[in-house]
């Protein structure tokens, strides 16, 4: 399969099984929302604390680390908030480039041990958060958090892992 695309920095994700992982999370994503997994494409950069806080830096003005980031192939935003954002078009070779996504072994399983959660399911929380942002998805008003976080437990759920915003 040629949709996924995994760059491993910091080799502890292989522990992870991370490109299994993701595309597994990317294909349910995808399934989910009814586009063709095999006809949309996306970079994953595993890397490590250190790399994140640059790239969070250099993009996002915040230095700091962080779970994950993304950078959709082209704005997708929704018109209003909570609604659906824009359709995807196709290239010129009838393939959609969704973007990248990169996310922090470090930060990912401090988190997901202060949850008390296996580290992989967190992980694959992540990576269908960051491929709904890449299909322009967000989390900047109630109405799109509420839109997403719904789209994010229902995907999950159907992967048979719990809500990731319940207690």
């Amino acid at each position: 399969m040629d949709d996924l695309s995994v760059v491993i920095e910091d080799p502890r994700w292989d522990a992870l099984a991370l490109e299994t992982l993701a595309e597994t999370a990317l294909r349910a994503t995808l399934t989910h929302l009814a586009l063709d997994p095999d006809r949309c494409e996306v970079t994953l950069l595993a890397c490590d604390d250190a790399r994140i806080a640059v790239l969070n830096g250099d993009f996002r003005a915040k230095p700091t680390p962080t779970n994950v980031l993304s950078w959709p192939a082209e704005e997708r935003a929704a018109d209003a908030p909570g609604d659906n954002p824009q359709a995807l078009k196709p290239g010129l070779d009838g393939l959609y480039e969704l973007g990248d996504i990169a996310i922090s072994f470090d930060t990912c399983e401090r988190e997901a041990q202060a949850a008390g959660k296996p580290v992989t399911d967190h992980v694959t929380h992540l990576v269908v958060h960051g491929v709904l942002h890449l299909l322009g998805y967000d989390h900047e008003t109630d109405a799109d958090a509420a839109l997403m976080e719904g789209l994010e437990v229902k995907i999950l759920g159907k992967m048979g892992l719990n809500d990731p915003y319940r207690n």
